[in-house]
């Protein structure tokens, strides 16, 4: 259940940033120079004006968090992604994806409605979506087959003719290539092989868990602003991880940086990415591969945890893991409201419990970041 509900959570969020980003700036979109313009420097990030939509993404505060610092004695610092137009760090993944791809025209197409449901179920629309491509992929292979036929069978019925008169067509080869079925047949793969009904055109996957464009979002923004707004000066970073891309990016270029800076992964009760990053394997020591069932656990936590390495997770730099719980997460949401006004949900109130537990391994008097 964890991992249904943190694709699914991601997903939406995902989606929905996609989404609001394309519709509220897709006049300017194509004007890329400009929006990147704006991610090089912290500075820019504090004006009080923001060209449209696409500036105001990213460029996201760094914030001490007071009660967590001052218990552990290190500076526990949280990124505050929930400053993003869309409320979450994925408003960077949804500008990369539209940047990299120039799906533009795509993203006009007719979206289909349907009511919200779990990822698992065949009504989701990421389900819906794979449906749809399936289906359209299978309408083209049977006009190709039926096409082939024809010309297949036009071909045998006209060898013999075609081997009589072969003196007399070549002398006729215009007018045959204007009125000969077999001519007419053999064109019609080139000019209907893509004539698939209307529903079946104009759709995009972003597929943000496979996508790569989802983790240089953060290789190429998110990293650089937390390396500047730290000035360098950093210990660890710490993050719960759903698709990958945000642990995934920042690992990357900090380590790129300084080979010093520890990266850790935060795992929710059901991911098996804790057991991938320490064991080497996605099912813990007690439990046999193959045996497991379905469903065996289930998580308040909801946009982090997996049950399968993506591509982007593939490419993490990290130098160990740590298992959370649905309890520590809630009280930490709690924790956080009373002491510091930070109202967050529970994939940042992971994070948070993340980076106390990094704090208590490395000691007092280092730098911790991590993502709100």
């Amino acid at each position: 259940m964890a991992a249904a509900t943190a694709a699914g959570a991601a997903a939406a969020a995902a989606a929905v940033s996609l989404r609001t980003c394309y519709l509220l700036f897709h006049n300017s979109i194509l004007k890329v120079p400009s929006a990147r313009k704006a991610r090089t420097s912290c500075a820019s990030g504090r004006r009080t004006r923001r060209r449209g939509l696409v500036e105001a993404i990213g460029n996201t505060p760094l914030i001490r968090i007071n009660s967590l610092s001052d218990a552990t004695g290190c500076e526990i610092l949280g990124k505050a992604e929930f400053l993003n137009p869309g409320g979450s760090v994925k408003d960077r993944v949804a500008v990369k994806i539209i940047e990299e791809s120039q799906i533009i025209e795509a993203l006009g197409a007719t979206v289909e409605r349907v009511h919200p449901v779990s990822i698992t179920h065949r009504d989701h629309f990421v389900n819906i979506a794979r449906r749809r491509a399936l289906e359209a992929n299978k309408l083209a292979a049977e006009q190709r087959e039926s096409n082939e036929t024809r010309i297949n069978g036009l071909a045998h019925v006209n060898t013999k003719m075609m081997d009589d008169n072969l003196a007399t067509m070549q002398s006729e080869s215009k007018k045959t290539q204007n009125n000969d079925p077999a001519h007419v047949s053999m064109e019609m793969p080139h000019s209907s092989k893509c004539d698939l009904s209307s529903d079946s055109k104009g759709g995009f996957f972003a597929d943000q868990f496979e996508n790569m464009a989802n983790y240089r979002a953060h290789y190429e923004w998110t990293g650089p602003e937390i390396w500047e707004q730290t000035e360098g000066s950093l210990h660890a970073f710490v993050a719960a991880a759903g698709t990958g891309g945000t642990i995934v990016g920042v690992s990357r270029y900090l380590k790129e940086k300084n080979r010093s800076i520890k990266c850790f992964l935060k795992d929710p009760p059901g991911s098996g990415l804790f057991n991938k990053v320490t064991r080497g394997v996605m099912y813990t020591k007690e439990e046999a591969e193959g045996k497991r069932l379905k469903n065996p656990f289930d998580t308040i936590t909801e946009g982090i945890g997996i049950n399968r390495v993506t591509r982007n997770f593939m490419m993490a730099e990290l130098d160990g893991a740590y298992r959370g719980t649905d309890r520590e997460a809630v009280e930490m949401s709690r924790f956080l409201l009373r002491n510091d006004g930070l109202f967050v949900g529970s994939s940042s109130a992971m994070n948070c419990v993340g980076a106390v537990r990094v704090a208590r391994d490395l000691g007092p008097g280092h730098t911790i970041v991590t993502i709100l």
